[in-house]
């Protein structure tokens, strides 16, 4: 057994020595679970089905009060839209009276025909089913009315004996011109049958070149009412509320504080005060006298062969004088225990069955966890023992896998950061000796270049085109250029000055870059296109440097599109503090594995390239504190961005 132990992997050793741990005591458990369960069960049952009578009696509450509330902010809003309907109405009524005034005042209506005209425009518009639109004076007198007109009713008072009419000439003179004014008063309509006062709503506007206040009312009720719509509501939340069951045979009913039946399966609308038990306690007033509480009564049902107890849970919604009670049997409540003690037994077998399964799965899931990044650690270990150190262990957590792991992580850093170093000095050294090479150079091959230069000169200028020789003596001539040019690249890149900062116009600078480099051998068939970004302020930089750094740009771009294209050269503020220039070809691109490496010095993938034009450009920029970008898509083009700051720091 220890032998086939030792040879187990790290997964297999938990999984042996966990699972017995787990599932032993996980029997014995079960059974006193089992045993407390069957115990607690009856008590447990009772308690809960209790508190379902209560919580049902407070869901039945919200859903009353919801639907309360919900009325209260439909009438609200209805109120709302009643003003506002009045309100429109009004101005439109002003504006007809305005309309007759201005004809009066054009001289083709007299004054008594005008407001005739008027009159007769308002009396024909209605508001609602009994709403109308009139007109009195500020004195009372009714000029335009339906059934009244010409009487003064400036001492009428309404239901509650207040003198509206008079409060609606005081406001209306002292009111702005245009200004909707509203009242809102009790009025019985005999003529309408009203029996009791009516909320009315009247919005009124002064025309004051008539003395005319310009009214239109309307009730309350025949907007805001809507009792279809309400009656169908309530209707549904009845239907809720029945359709709600406790237990097997209980129910939900409700009544008013007089013991009438309001919502009941086969008694609503009964007033059943007077009702009593087997034991001829009255029950229902009892319930209506305390209106809140827990009552418990004996009852007997036609179709049952003995009384029952039943236990009721009754709350009080006020805003409807309404008791709401959920009712249900004792022996419903136990009847569930029995059932909960058959399920124990078999639950706790299938109990058992189930977390044992699963605790052999989490076993098995944290033996993966654990030996998952151990798995992991050994992988990266090896592709940097490799060479690759730029792999990296993904570090999640905090024991002591997670410190092992960032350890090594610094460890790789560590050996990341010294190559770095040998390489940074090797490069340094690097450029000493270019330093030194590139003076060397240009002094020894310089001066026999120019010699070169000049015979080949002095010798194309004795031949026809036609010579044979002529082509030789300018293929001389071409790379003695070319090796003047390298050696001026090397002479750039090994002793680029530090640059000189002015302000400069960069548009200005851009403009004599791109009109020199439009007529340059290299880009012909390329379309230049400059697009400037108007409020570029003035830039602190190298004008010579950054004219060398925009041709080689250009020239670059120009060398993609051997057949033509189009070049932008465009500008843009990126901050506060930085411009960008951006230089954009439809050339072939830059494939991505050279992306990486276009920086370097020599690295070239022209023929003829020196692999320094780019390294001395990124040289420039960064001397200017700048960056440079470039972005290419095989066979789509090629973007360079150049981020310069406005102003350079002052050190």
């Amino acid at each position: 057994m220890i032998f086939f132990f030792n040879r187990l992997k790290l997964r297999g050793k938990l999984l042996t020595l966990v699972l017995p741990l787990v599932i032993i005591p996980m029997f014995v458990v079960a059974a006193v679970i089992g045993y407390i369960a069957n115990q607690q069960a009856y008590r447990g049952v009772t308690k809960t089905s209790k508190d379902d009578l209560q919580h049902l009696s407070a869901f039945c509450i919200d859903l009353l009060n919801s639907h309360h509330q919900q009325f209260q902010v439909y009438k609200q809003d209805k109120s709302h839209n009643l003003n506002n309907e009045l309100a429109t109405l009004t101005a439109l009524s002003y504006n007809l009276v305005s309309i007759e005034q201005n004809q009066h005042k054009l001289g083709r209506l007299d004054l008594k025909t005008a407001k005739r005209e008027a009159t007769l425009a308002l009396k024909k518009i209605n508001v609602g089913e009994s709403g109308y639109i009139y007109a009195m004076t500020s004195r009372g007198e009714l000029t335009a009315h339906i059934a009244r007109e010409g009487e003064n009713v400036f001492d009428e008072r309404d239901e509650s004996g207040r003198y509206f009419i008079r409060e609606m000439c005081a406001s209306a003179r002292a009111s702005k011109a245009g200004e909707t004014l509203f009242i809102t008063y009790p009025w019985r309509n005999a003529v309408l049958g009203d029996k009791t006062p009516r909320t009315k709503v009247v919005a009124y506007k002064y025309f004051r070149e008539w003395d005319w206040i310009i009214a239109a009312g309307s009730y309350l009720d025949e907007t805001v009412g809507d009792a279809a719509f309400e009656q169908q509501s309530f209707a549904k939340l009845k239907e809720s509320i029945r359709a709600k069951k406790v237990g097997v045979s209980g129910y939900i009913f409700c009544m008013d504080s007089k013991g009438t039946f309001t919502i009941h399966p086969d008694s609503e609308g009964k007033n059943l005060t007077d009702t009593q038990d087997v034991n001829s306690n009255s029950f229902i007033r009892e319930m209506c006298s305390k209106k809140s509480g827990w009552i418990r009564y004996p009852w007997k049902n036609s179709s049952d062969a003995a009384p029952r107890m039943k236990i009721v849970r009754y709350d009080y919604f006020e805003p409807w004088d309404w008791i709401i009670a959920v009712g249900s049997y004792e022996d419903e409540f136990y009847q569930e225990a029995n059932k909960i003690k058959t399920h124990i037994l078999l639950s706790m077998a299938l109990l058992v069955l189930v977390v044992g399964i699963v605790a052999t799965a989490l076993v098995f899931k944290v033996s993966t966890i654990i030996t998952l990044p151990i798995t992991h650690m050994m992988s990266v270990i090896s592709r940097v023992k490799r060479g690759n150190l730029d792999e990296r262990i993904s570090v999640n957590g905090e024991d002591e896998l997670a410190e092992l792991g960032s350890a090594f992580n610094r460890m790789t850093d560590i050996i990341q950061r010294n190559k770095t170093i040998e390489s940074n000095l090797a490069q340094q050294g690097k450029m000493a000796s270019l330093g030194i090479l590139s003076s060397g150079v240009a002094h020894e091959i310089n001066n026999p270049l120019g010699v070169i230069l000049g015979y080949a000169g002095y010798l194309e200028s004795k031949m026809r085109e036609e010579d044979p020789n002529y082509q030789y003596i300018h293929e001389i001539k071409r790379e003695s250029k070319r090796c003047k040019k390298i050696v001026q690249d090397l002479l750039s890149y090994a002793r680029t000055p530090r640059p000189t900062f002015e302000a400069t116009d960069l548009h200005d600078l851009l403009q004599q870059i791109v009109s020199f480099a439009a007529n340059h051998t290299d880009m012909r068939g390329i379309t230049i296109k400059t697009v400037f970004a108007h409020d570029l302020p003035p830039v602190e930089l190298d004008g010579d440097q950054m004219r060398q750094v925009a041709i080689n740009l250009i020239l670059n771009a120009g060398g993609a599109m051997p057949n033509g294209g189009i070049l932008t050269v465009s500008t843009e503020v990126t901050d506060a503090a930085h411009v960008s220039i951006v230089f954009s070809d439809s050339g072939y691109g830059i494939p991505k594995e050279s992306l990486e490496k276009i920086f370097e010095p020599f690295y070239t993938t022209k023929a003829r390239g020196t692999g320094l034009g780019l390294a001395i450009t990124r040289q420039i920029i960064e001397q200017h504190h700048g960056e440079i970008n470039i972005d290419s898509t095989v066979g789509t083009g090629t973007c360079v961005t150049v981020t310069l700051p406005i102003e350079q720091e002052v050190l």
